[in-house]
């Protein structure tokens, strides 16, 4: 077996990966829910202004926005960090 290098933390970056991933899981899973309630008719008679609806509805328009800005910042993060070790290894 061979012995790899020390393993460092990368805290951020994995904090970064997952609120990313639980944003647009959320995101997914109230879309289908809305989806799923106007097929068994919760939207009737003004249904989706009551209740947790709103929030439902309103997750993705939030969620996925955020979660793209998450994307970048997890990107520059990353490059950041393998630029630094990069230039740690050669000098």
């Amino acid at each position: 077996m061979s012995e790899s290098g020390p393993v460092t933390d990368h805290r951020a970056e994995r904090i970064l990966a997952v609120m990313f991933a639980a944003l647009v899981g959320c995101s997914i899973v109230a879309f289908f829910a809305v989806i799923i309630g106007s097929a068994a008719g919760a939207g009737a008679d003004d249904g989706f202004s009551h209740g947790a609806w709103p929030i439902v509805i309103m997750f993705p328009w939030f969620g996925l926005p955020i979660a793209f800005v998450l994307l970048i910042i997890l990107l520059i993060v990353n490059a950041t960090r393998r630029s630094r070790e990069t230039r740690a290894g050669s000098s």
